[in-house]
Parts: structure tokens; C-alpha cells; sequence
């Protein structure tokens, strides 16, 4: 099999497609017979080219498995022996690294069972070696033990540590201190000990020192694993960072700010920032890092993105989903420089700095709610005059931001309506989509809770949207809809002139069954509900009626996905149940003329000929009210089960 062998090997590598197919099948053929473990073996130590002997390195990674327990216990011994003199003696670094790559899979099942102790020996004794490719294949092999054998490292942990950060500091060798950083990368993702992690937080200055060399030589996909490292040394409880935690951020910081740094890399950087600010936020305060990391991530918002990129790696976004986690977890401390970077750069020259101005304060309206509340003018002040930017980005930016104070910062900025919803409809008229798109959502979220503060504006809203609604892309459609419908909330009965014609034209909306046009159609359904709960203002029992079995048929249809909708439709049916039903009445008039003596006084006997009926109900349409309401209740525990669970049975 040998020599057979040995010519497929180097048929395989030849340029020609054909002869390569045929090499191929018959190595498949051969690979087959267990005894194609030792002749790869030969042919890894003796053949004559480093490409076939790296060739006979991975078909024998590939093979080793599934023949690894009919091998002889001489054959299992002669593997053992020839991959460590090939990492010993070979010259190739490929084929070394190829013949590492045999080994852990061999350890998997020579080292749990004793078979071959002699590894770990080795091991340690390579990786001190004075020859530089002994010491950097040795701890290739550390790394991808640790895939499977993990376990067995437990004992010589300590020993193992002191190794890898010697390796770390390695003065000669830029690649063992590059393969000492992925071996310590590839522990900590097997180490969960708490007292095993806590050790490498001496490693932190290191790690450092090796990423900046790895960056400035162009291997940013090595120094991405120092990233990786942190992140576990982040999201342990373990005290891990210590004073290291600024030297951390301030590698980040630089990382994150490095425009010719791939996306992805400066992304992993600011995710580190992210981790810190949601896991140890109190560590950012006791460094006093929070505004060193906010001067740099508030310029970013204003980095201008490639259209080619990845919008989830781009820096600005990456920047404003961190600004959010930071003003989620500490929030005082993040709004007065936000409010600050808003204040100067909402008025600077450069259109991009203008938009970062209002798309910081948009991001941080959750987390900072309650002083945002309390700075509403000069907030407002800010993204009002945006909202009349030249540059449309801006004036997007500033929808958004509207958008996002409508949704977080009620009941204080419906008080301001009288300032900011002239500005949304001037938006509306917006010669860009996408600056109405956001506007619509501004509106949508401010009018839901303005209630009869809304009325001045009705009609110029409503003629607007109506218009828009019958004229605009399919997407603006959409969310044309959905501000509707909460004007339709925030109105109630004012808004019945307007009902006849909406739902007129949602009947249009209503029919559609092509995939894009779907989601109109879902905001149609919904935005019909709106107006039949409006109706409820109306003393009409049929309406109520109908309108209760219009919300049971869309909970049946749409299952747990119409919970949204309960906080609106039970309390109305609680409220029709309770209705009186009817009227009652007692004509038992022989029971009054005994009570007051005329019994007998009567001239009419016959009268008395039939029994008096008591207590009639006269049926009204109220009945049919509170049985559709009652019904669609029992339809809305059906469908929605666990969200209807905190609903009492009867609101009594």
C-alpha cells in the first residue's frame, strides 16, 4: 500500500482536475483498510516534497478515528512516536503544525486511558526549547488540546500558567508570544474555576503588549483574541480586572477610533466597552472612565459609514447601541456629557456631527428618562431645530429622536405638544421618505397619549394622513397607518367624521395577499381595531356587539400574538358584561288588593280566572352585548393563555 499510496499523494497534488479526481478515489478506496494509518506515517517522515508530507498529515487527522481502535498496539506506538519527531525534526511549519493537528486528535484516546504519557513531558520540554518553531508548535498543541483533553491539563494548571505568560514575554520570538496569546485564549475559554481564571489578570499587561504588536504588523485577527480574552474576564464574577481595567479600556478606546482597523475588529473592541458598561459598571465609576469612553464614543456616531459595510459592525451603530447599554446601567452619569457633545454639535458645520448631536440624545431617552424629563427644553431646544435641518440626515436623526422622547419621556413631553407637533407636521411634508417614515413614527408614539389636547390638530393631521395614505410608497403606507391609529386612541369619539372614510380605505388594504404587501395589511387589520374600539363611545349595543366578536375572530386568528391588544379590549368587555341586562316587573295584582282589603270588591271574577306572572325580563339588545362580550373573554384566554393569566374572570 505504501508505494501505491505514495504516487496518489502526489497525483492529488497536481494541477491536472482529472488525475486529481482519480487520486482522490483512490485514496477513498484505500483510506478504507486501517493500514493506511501507518503508511501515511511513513510517508509524513520520509517523503521526499513538504506538500505531500503536509497532504499525508491531513488525510491522517481525517482517517485516525475511525481506524484508531483496530491499529496494533505496535502500529498505535509507531504513530506516537513519529508525529512527535515530526514536530521535533520537521523544517516545513506547515507540516509541523499539520502533524499538531494529529496529535490532539490522538490524545483524545491515548491520554485519558494512560497510553501515552510521555505527551505532557514533551510537551513542557518544547515549549522551552531554545529553537523558536519548537517552542511555537508546542504551544499550538496547548491550544488545541484543550479541545480534547482538557481535563487532563487540571493538574498541571499552575505549572501551565506560569509557562503560558513566560511565553507571553518571550523576547525574541514575535511568533511564540502571538502563539502564547491564542493557547492563553484557548484556556480561558475551557477555564470556568474561579481561582484557575483569577491567575490571568497578571497576564492583562502582556496580553496588551502583544495585541498593539499584532495590530501594528497587520494580524488583526490575532489581536482580536485578546478581545476574547477580556470578554471571559469580563463576564466572570470573579474580581478579575483590577487596576487593569483602564489599561483595557484605553486599548478599546484606541482600537474603536482606528479608522483603517478592519470593521469587525474595532466592533470587538466596543463590545468590550458594552460588556464593562453592562457588567461592571461600578469598576467604569471607581476609574472615573466613563467620560474618557464617552469623548470617544459620541464622536463616533458621527463616522461616516461605508456603503459597502456590515451595518452591524459599523462603528456608529456599534457606538449608539453602547451609549444605550451605558445609559441603561448608569444613567446620571452618562447624560450631562451626552447633553454636552448635543449642545456644541448640533450646531457644528459638519452635517454628520449634527446628526450624532440628536441620535445621542435619542439613544439614551430610556435610560435617562428621568433627567431627561427634568432638561426637556434644552433637550427639545436641540432636536427641534434639527427637525429643520438642510441636510437630511439630520432632520431624520431628529425624527427618531422625537420618536424615541413620545415613547420614553410621557406623561412630561405631551406637555410640550404645543411646540412639537407643529414641527412633526411640517415633517410629514418632508421630501424624503425616510425622514416621513420616522416622522410617522414620532407621531404615532406622541399622539397615543395626548388625549383631548389633540383635538386643535385633528382635522390638519387627519387631512394629511388621509392624503398620504392614498399617495405614498408602501412602507410609508404602513406607518402612516399606525399614526393613525393612535390618533384614532388618543380622539375617541372626536374621531368618528374621520371613521367612515379610514376604514373605506383600509377595505383596499384589507384584501391584499402578496407577500410585500402583508405587513399593510396586518396594519390595516390593526388599525380597523382601532377604530372599532373608538366605537365604544358610541351608546349603540349592536355596534358594541359586533365589535366584540371583530376582536374574537382576530384573536383566533392570530393566537398569542394578539396579548398586545389586551390591555385594550378586555377592559371594554369587563365593562359590557357588567351592563344591566334588562328590565324586571311585578303584576301580581292580586297580591295588592289583599294588602289593602278589596278583596272581593271586584265585579270582574274572571280576572282572577288566571294566574299573575312575576318578575318579566324584557329582552333588549343589551343581552346580545354581554353574551359577545363574554364570549370573546373566553376566545381571548383561549388564544392567549399565559398573557391572559392576570386578568380576573368577571371585573367586577
Amino acid at each position: 500500500m505504501a508505494q501505491s499510496l505514495e504516487f496518489l499523494l502526489i497525483q492529488f497534488l497536481m494541477p491536472d482536475n482529472d488525475a486529481r479526481r482519480q487520486a482522490e478515489d483512490q485514496i477513498k478506496r484505500l483510506a478504507k483498510d486501517p493500514q493506511v494509518v501507518p503508511a501515511l506515517i511513513l510517508h509524513l517522515r520520509t517523503a521526499k516534497t513538504p506538500n505531500v508530507r503536509q497532504l499525508a498529515a491531513v488525510l491522517l487527522r481525517k482517517k485516525i478515528t475511525g481506524h484508531w481502535s483496530k491499529l496494533s498496539p505496535q502500529d498505535k506506538q509507531l504513530v506516537k512516536d513519529s508525529l512527535i519527531q515530526s514536530i521535533t525534526l520537521e523544517h516545513s511549519p506547515p507540516v509541523r503544525k499539520a502533524s499538531a493537528n494529529v496529535v490532539s486528535i490522538v490524545a483524545k484516546y491515548a491520554v485519558p486511558s494512560g497510553m501515552w504519557p510521555e505527551l505532557f513531558p514533551f510537551l513542557f520540554h518544547s515549549s522551552q526549547s531554545p529553537q523558536e518553531d519548537q517552542r511555537e508548535v508546542a504551544l499550538i498543541l496547548f491550544s488545541s488540546l484543550t479541545e480534547t483533553i482538557g481535563n487532563a491539563f487540571r493538574p498541571h494548571f499552575a505549572d501551565l500558567q506560569a509557562l503560558l505568560l513566560k511565553c507571553l514575554q518571550d523576547e525574541t520570538s514575535n511568533r511564540v508570544r502571538v502563539a502564547a496569546l491564542k493557547a492563553v485564549g484557548s484556556f480561558m475559554e475551557f477555564t470556568h474555576d474561579g481561582d484557575e481564571v483569577i491567575k490571568f489578570r497578571e497576564f492583562i499587561p502582556s496580553i496588551l503588549h502583544v495585541s498593539r504588536q499584532c495590530l501594528a504588523s497587520g494580524e488583526e485577527d490575532v489581536a482580536i483574541i485578546a478581545f476574547e480574552i477580556f470578554d471571559e474576564l469580563i463576564e466572570s464574577p470573579a474580581p478579575l480586572l483590577g487596576d487593569s481595567v483602564k489599561s483595557i479600556v484605553q486599548f478599546s478606546l484606541e482600537v474603536c477610533s482606528t479608522q483603517s482597523l478592519e470593521p469587525n475588529t474595532r466592533h470587538q473592541a466596543i463590545q468590550i466597552i458594552s460588556w464593562l458598561a453592562k457588567y461592571k459598571s461600578n469598576i467604569l465609576k471607581k476609574h472615573k472612565l466613563i467620560l474618557p469612553i464617552l469623548h470617544v464614543l459620541c464622536p463616533l456616531l458621527a463616522e461616516s459609514t461605508n456603503e459597502d459595510e456590515d451595518d452591524d459592525l459599523a462603528p456608529d451603530r456599534a457606538a449608539a447601541e453602547v451609549i444605550d447599554t451605558m445609559a441603561l446601567n448608569i444613567p446620571k452619569h452618562v447624560f450631562p456629557p451626552v447633553l454636552e457633545f448635543a449642545s456644541v454639535s448640533y450646531q457644528n458645520a459638519n452635517p454628520k456631527f449634527r446628526e450624532a448631536a440628536v441620535t445621542a440624545l435619542g439613544v439614551i431617552s430610556e435610560g435617562c428618562l428621568e433627567l431627561m424629563k427634568k432638561n426637556l427644553e434644552p433637550v427639545l431646544h436641540i432636536v427641534l431645530a434639527a427637525l429643520r435641518d438642510p441636510e437630511q440626515m439630520v432632520r431624520g436623526a431628529a425624527s427618531f429622536a422625537l420618536g424615541q422622547f413620545a415613547e420614553y419621556l410621557q406623561p412630561e413631553i405631551v406637555s410640550h405638544y404645543e411646540g412639537v407637533l407643529p414641527c412633526i407636521l411640517n415633517a410629514l411634508e418632508d421630501v424624503s421618505d425616510e425622514v416621513k417614515e420616522k416622522s410617522y413614527y414620532a407621531l404615532a408614539a406622541f399622539c397615543e397619549n395626548m388625549g383631548g389636547d389633540i383635538l386643535p390638530f385633528l382635522d390638519p393631521l387627519m387631512g394629511r394622513l388621509l392624503a398620504s395614505l392614498q399617495n405614498s410608497s408602501r412602507i410609508l403606507k404602513g406607518t402612516c397607518m399606525s399614526a393613525i391609529g393612535s390618533i384614532a386612541s388618543a380622539a375617541e369619539q372626536a374621531f368618528f367624521p374621520y371613521a367612515e372614510r379610514v376604514l373605506e380605505l383600509m377595505k383596499n388594504f384589507m384584501v391584499l395577499t402578496n407577500d410585500e404587501d402583508l405587513r399593510s395589511r396586518a396594519r390595516a387589520t390593526e388599525l380597523v381595531g382601532m377604530v372599532a374600539i373608538s366605537g365604544f363611545g358610541l351608546e349603540y349595543s349592536e355596534l358594541w356587539e359586533y365589535t366584540h366578536g371583530f376582536f374574537s375572530n382576530i384573536a383566533e386568528i392570530l393566537g398569542d400574538s394578539f396579548a398586545q391588544y389586551l390591555p385594550h379590549v378586555v377592559p371594554l368587555a369587563f365593562s359590557s358584561c357588567n351592563l344591566d341586562d334588562g328590565s324586571a316587573i311585578d303584576i301580581d295584582d292580586g297580591d295588592d288588593e289583599i294588602a289593602n282589603g278589596f278583596e272581593g270588591v271586584s265585579s270582574d271574577d274572571e280576572a282572577h280566572d288566571e294566574l299573575r306572572v312575576r318578575n318579566i325580563s324584557i329582552r333588549t339588545g343589551v343581552l346580545d352585548e354581554k353574551a359577545a362580550a363574554t364570549q370573546a373573554l373566553g376566545l381571548f384566554a383561549q388564544h392567549t393563555a399565559v398573557s391572559y393569566a392576570p386578568y380576573p374572570l368577571l371585573d367586577t
